[in-house]
């Protein structure tokens, strides 16, 4: 039994919500900040694999393939660079990494 489309597209609503509330209400910790970018992405991939099934076309499913790709290595990057930085700062508070501005 196939899911009905209105459930995937208020998953992907709620994913969506939750991550800009994540953006928004959360300025201190960099860490919530990208899982927060990663569920705005996944509610994305949602919708594109949703909308793929019910039109019977792969396309949708291939391109979410590709942005699971490029999110993997984002939040990889992201990582590395927030273990680096933490390990010179000894901090990774969003207001002590905009003092590296300039």
């Amino acid at each position: 039994m196939p899911v009905p489309m209105a459930h995937i597209l208020i998953l992907s609503a709620m994913l969506f919500t939750i991550g800009i509330l994540g953006l928004f209400l959360n300025r201190k910790n960099v860490l919530i900040l990208l899982m927060s970018i990663e569920l705005i992405l996944l509610s994305a991939n949602i919708n594109l694999v949703g909308f793929s099934a019910r039109g019977g076309d792969v396309v949708g499913q291939v391109f979410a393939m590709f942005v699971l790709t490029v999110a993997a290595a984002e939040a990889a990057i992201g990582l590395a660079i927030l273990v680096v930085y933490f390990r010179n700062r000894g901090s990774i508070a969003v207001d002590d990494i905009s003092v590296m501005k300039g």
